[in-house]
C-alpha cells in the first residue's frame, strides 16, 4: 500500500514507519523535514496535493506539551481535522489517528482535549476509521523512557505522592502491531485503548527499570502532589515533560480495559518485563 504517515520522525513514528517499509509498504512522510509543516497545513486544500494515489493515512503527531509555535489546537485539532477531512474529499478511506488514553469524556488538560476534539472529527466522517488510544508507550528511543530511566538510576527517587498512580505501559511493538492490523481488517470504526495487560503503580514501574539495570530497589521519598504542582512551572524548563497538566493526568491514572486490544492482536500484548 501506499500510506502517508505523519509524524514519521517521533518516537512512535519511526517504529511505525520502520515496520511498514520493512513488510513492503511505500512510505510516504509529512515532517517538518520533509517541507510539511502542520502549522501550514489548517484546511482541507492545504492536504490534498500531499494526497495523490494514498490508500491510508496514519496520523502519529503529538506533543505532551506545548513550546515555541507548537500548539495542542493546532498540532492535535486544526491540523488533523483538517487532513481527515481532506481524505473525505480526494477518496482516501482508511485513517488511523494515534490518539491518547484518557481523551474521553473525562478529559481535562489541553492536551487531553485537543487529541478528543480530532478523535470526534474523524469518528464522525464517512471513513474507515481507527482511534487508537495508547497508554505509556516504551521502548527504544523513546523521550519518556530515556527520562524514566534516569529517573530510575537515582539511589533515592522522589516520586509525587510515593508514585502510587496507576499506569498500564505498552510497548511500542505492540501499538506498532495494532497500526498493522488496522491497515488490514474489514472491522472498522472503532475507538482502541492500546495497553499493557496489567496495571501497575508509576512507583513499581520505576522500580522495574532499575531491575532490568541490575540495581537493587531504591529508596522512595514521596513529594506531596499540591508541592510538586507548584514547582512544576519552574521545574518545567529543566525538564520539558514536568508540567502542571502532565502532574495532573499523572495523578488521575492512565489504565484501561485490554481485551479490545486482545481481540484486535488476536493475543495479549507484552507485560512489562
Amino acid at each position: 500500500m501506499k500510506l502517508l504517515l505523519t509524524g514519521a520522525s517521533g518516537f512512535i513514528g519511526t517504529h511505525i514507519g520502520a515496520t511498514l517499509t520493512a513488510a513492503g509498504h511505500e512510505v510516504m512522510v509529512a515532517t517538518r523535514s520533509a517541507g510539511l509543516d502542520f502549522n501550514q497545513l489548517r484546511e482541507p486544500a492545504d492536504w490534498q496535493p500531499h494526497l495523490t494515489g494514498i490508500e491510508a493515512v496514519i496520523n502519529c503527531v503529538g506533543i505532551i506539551a506545548e513550546r515555541h509555535d507548537q500548539s495542542f489546537t493546532t498540532l492535535h485539532y486544526h491540523a488533523p481535522a483538517a487532513l481527515f477531512r481532506a481524505c473525505v474529499e480526494v477518496g482516501v478511506t482508511r485513517v488511523i489517528q494515534i490518539s491518547a488514553l484518557g481523551a474521553d469524556e473525562r478529559a481535562s488538560t489541553p492536551y487531553q482535549t485537543s487529541k478528543k476534539a480530532a478523535d470526534d472529527v474523524l469518528r464522525r466522517l464517512p471513513l474507515d476509521w481507527f482511534v487508537l488510544r495508547p497508554s505509556l508507550v516504551y521502548g527504544p528511543g523513546g523521550k519518556s523512557t530515556a527520562l524514566f530511566r534516569r529517573l530510575a538510576s537515582l539511589p533515592v527517587i522522589p516520586l509525587v505522592d510515593r508514585g502510587q498512580q496507576m499506569i498500564q505501559p505498552v510497548h511500542v511493538d505492540d501499538l506498532v502491531a495494532a497500526v498493522l492490523t488496522c491497515l488490514t481488517t474489514q472491522l472498522t470504526c472503532q475507538t482502541i485503548d492500546v495497553v499493557g495487560p496489567n496495571a501497575i503503580t508509576f512507583a513499581d514501574w520505576i522500580q522495574q527499570l532499575r531491575r532490568q539495570n541490575g540495581k537493587p530497589l531504591a529508596t522512595i521519598v514521596s513529594v506531596p502532589y499540591s508541592l510538586a504542582r507548584l514547582v512544576a512551572p519552574l521545574a518545567h524548563y529543566l525538564i520539558p515533560l514536568l508540567t502542571a497538566d502532565n502532574l495532573r493526568m499523572l495523578q488521575q491514572g492512565n489504565t484501561a480495559d485490554v481485551q479490545p486490544l486482545v481481540n484486535l492482536l488476536g493475543s495479549l500484548p507484552r507485560a512489562v518485563p
